[in-house]
């Protein structure tokens, strides 16, 4: 990876270090799998150092841009509306944003200044939403997982959900970080999200009142024998928050165990590391991540944490919701046979990106570099599958008891 620059705040150094950018939709950003101070997937850029670049500088000045000046040229003397021209510093952001779309890669995207810092405040969480996060999948901006207790999902809105249009714009040619933007505002104001939903004929518009996002961590539960612990996202605190409720687990003396991932759109790479070392031995294998080319392969290992006496008969939920973070536990723990995971394919996000600031106030959000499982299994092109299917999700029945058949299915496989 490359070397960065040192930053003041180094809270907002850790947020903005990220491994498999997850877009969080307004609301919140949690970008994918958070890096941390140990492994960054965005990491910050000294202002000139890519100007400064020798070998990129020459490779750039190689090139014929004669047709690139001469269009150029064209639109200046030829568009009789004077009035629309756009400044020339706009006219150039826009030929990088074009060169960058060229690479037809969702999570590769040039800000201009303004948007640069739009995108910066949102990964402090300056900004209000509703509580959805958003993700590229087959070429429409995809709900991942909407945040337990937000707008969004008191609303209805679920995993899988395609937002097709936003105020009235449509999406359909429109990339995540613009779909953000127009989703994110000021706390208490409204935004309508239409929204497409398999199996429904028509778009489904919901008028959400954006508020301050705050996601929940993790909840514990028994069912029968076995102790359930429900992880929502890999923030900051949560491998202090599993390990206090791995400690509840191993006081309440049941032999099982459940990881629910559903709907858990990842954070934090260090805590899906350290949350697996519970599980595995120290140096199993835990995440590859290939950087293409000849750049050396780097591996993530367990730590071999020894907090629990014995391990457990353990199974893992996870869903279309599930992403980065949670893939990398849940391919870890089944391809290391240490869970078996039930439910539905995971989201497939296993992209690493890296953000570079620029020395004009602009920057560059560039894929670097995939997650792999311990198998070898890029996390992005197919997802997690489950070792047991099961399709149907919770749902509440007419006396208002919460249904889980994916639940249900966990707990019955670890009775036998």
């Amino acid at each position: 990876m490359s070397t960065h620059a040192p930053h003041t705040n180094s809270a907002y150094q850790k947020m903005l270090r990220t491994v498999g950018v997850l877009v969080l939709a307004v609301v919140i950003f949690v970008l994918g799998a958070y890096a941390g101070t140990k492994k960054s997937v965005a990491q910050i850029i000294a202002p000139g150092q890519v100007a400064t670049d020798a070998s990129i500088a020459a490779t750039a000045q190689n090139e014929d841009l004669s047709e690139f000046w001469y269009v150029w040229n064209l639109m200046q003397t030829k568009y009789p509306f004077a009035s629309q021209i756009p400044a020339d510093k706009d006219r150039v952001y826009g030929a990088i944003s074009g060169m960058v779309a060229s690479y037809k890669d969702p999570y590769t995207i040039f800000f201009p200044p303004q948007q640069s810092q739009l995108f910066s405040d949102e990964v402090k969480g300056s900004f209000g939403g509703v509580g959805l996060e958003v993700g590229m999948k087959d070429g429409s901006i995809t709900v991942i997982a909407p945040t337990k207790g937000s707008p969004a999902s008191i609303a209805g809105i679920k995993s899988g959900d395609v937002i097709a249009m936003i105020d009235g714009k449509k999406t359909d040619s429109m990339d995540i970080d613009t779909a953000i933007s127009l989703i994110r505002g000021k706390v208490g104001t409204v935004v309508d999200i239409g929204i497409a939903r398999a199996g429904a004929g028509e778009i489904k518009h919901y008028q959400l009142t954006r508020a301050v996002i705050t996601p929940p961590v993790i909840d514990t539960k028994v069912v029968g024998d076995t102790f359930v612990i429900s992880l929502y996202t890999f923030s900051e605190n949560s491998g202090d928050e599993f390990k206090d409720a791995l400690s509840k687990f191993q006081a309440s003396g049941k032999q099982k165990l459940i990881i629910d991932l559903r709907d858990n759109p990842g954070g934090y790479l260090d805590d899906a590391v350290d949350i697996a070392s519970y599980f595995l031995p120290s140096g199993t294998t835990i995440v590859r991540e290939d950087s293409g080319g000849s750049t050396p392969e780097v591996v993530d290992t367990s730590k071999g944490f020894t907090l629990l006496s014995k391990v457990p008969k353990m199974a893992v939920l996870i869903n279309g919701g599930s992403a980065s973070a949670s893939e990398i536990l849940a391919g870890a723990l089944s391809e290391n046979k240490a869970a078996t995971l039930v439910g539905t394919t995971s989201f497939g996000k296993g992209s690493v990106q890296q953000v570079i600031n620029l020395p004009d106030g602009s920057s560059l959000k560039i894929t670097v570099a995939k997650w792999l499982t311990p198998n070898g299994i890029s996390i992005s092109d197919k997802g997690i599958n489950p070792d047991v299917e099961v399709d149907t999700p919770p749902s509440v029945d007419a006396k208002g008891t919460v249904v889980d058949p994916q639940l249900d299915a966990a707990v019955k496989l670890l009775d036998k």
